[in-house]
């Protein structure tokens, strides 16, 4: 009989632990055996969530208990941090030393340059050996690693559509360097369940509106990763990132342009839906189209929908490629992609729990 991983969520009242509970819910080889929370009071998690109702079985405890490490470390063979970046920090160290494996699904252990990280996150980085050996969780590029890995860096929402868009464009030497602009646009829910005036239901909704130009902190992460399938000797992926709120609960759609190569524009696009395809040819959680994908198509979904168009010159005008992704921030840009690297992480059928 097949055994059943029990793993802890450290934050599970928050959208992205709250998403990992309902997954875990119908995994068949792993279980919420802890539920950790800093609030002061245990919390009955069908009582703050309704839906949950009948829907945990006896394997997950109904009340949260505090941050123990060593309670953690004796029940759970791994723990999901859904927590902000500066309590992610306190506790990985501990847990690491413990022998938990660690998916962080903050932003603390993603870049690499402490001083880049300072500069986007406004906190000095105290774990920094940790740091060093952290595995950037994007399986799609990194499965080797993630294999091996006692921790994992999740990736963000928008960082995990803009690589999968243009890691195979980027590789293969079809967009000129420091032409990549990224429009994307974000359901509320990527800002997180505590509330904030730009994202009341007044300010929000029946509303479109920019947010961050030039200052949002998934920017260094995204040119973190461009930068490092970059062929040696091409330029810096320069990135122009324009992020926008819409009205909506959740679901990301980025609309990405570059100048494409001199190879790129002699192509049909038969051959440029063909670079994607090829790219996740075995990838169980992308799906390149002919048509551009919409958000209904990947909300509540582990998948990323591609696809690619070549716009001629015209006039004064260059040539332009055109990339279009989609995916759920709260799925595989946040909580499905988490447990997809920990069904990685302890050896496990990289679909479990999310089909």
């Amino acid at each position: 009989m097949n055994t059943s991983v029990p793993v802890a969520i450290l934050g599970p009242t928050g959208y992205t632990g709250l998403e990992l509970l309902e997954l875990l819910a119908n995994h068949p080889r792993m279980h919420a055996a802890y539920l950790a929370s800093a609030r002061p009071e245990p919390i009955d998690i069908t009582r703050e969530f309704p839906r949950l109702c009948d829907r945990l079985d006896s394997t997950t405890p109904a009340l949260t208990k505090p941050i123990d490490h060593d309670a953690i470390a004796r029940a759970c063979k791994l723990a999901f941090l859904c927590l902000p970046h500066d309590a992610a920090i306190a506790h990985t160290p501990p847990l690491l030393d413990r022998g938990v494996k660690v998916v962080d699904l903050s932003a603390a252990y993603r870049i690499k340059d402490p001083a880049t990280y300072h500069s986007a996150y406004a906190h000095h980085h105290t774990d920094l050996n940790n740091l060093a050996h952290a595995i950037y969780g994007l399986p799609e590029l990194n499965r080797a690693a993630i294999r091996s890995a006692m921790l994992v860096a999740n990736p963000g929402c928008y960082p995990t559509a803009a690589a999968l868009a243009l890691a195979p464009f980027i590789r293969a030497g079809l967009i000129e360097p420091g032409t990549i602009v990224i429009n994307a646009a974000s359901g509320v829910s990527g800002a997180g369940r505590e509330p904030k005036p730009h994202t009341t239901l007044v300010e929000a909704g029946d509303n479109f509106s920019t947010y961050a130009l030039g200052t949002h902190r998934h920017e260094p992460e995204i040119e973190q990763t461009l930068a490092s399938i970059t062929p040696a000797g091409s330029g810096a992926p320069g990135v122009l990132f324009l992020p926008h709120l819409l009205p909506i609960e959740r679901g990301i759609l980025e609309t990405i342009t570059a100048v494409p190569s001199a190879t790129a524009q002699s192509m049909d696009q038969q051959a440029l839906t063909n670079v994607l395809s090829e790219a996740y040819r075995s990838e169980p959680f992308v799906v390149v189209r002919s048509d551009a994908p919409t958000l209904r198509d990947v909300q509540r979904t582990n998948r990323v929908h591609l696809s690619v168009k070549l716009l001629p010159a015209k006039g004064p005008r260059p040539s332009r490629l055109i990339i279009v992704a989609a995916i759920d921030n709260l799925t595989k840009g946040a909580s499905g992609q988490a447990l997809q690297n920990a069904n990685l992480m302890l050896g496990l059928d990289e679909h479990l729990g999310l089909r």
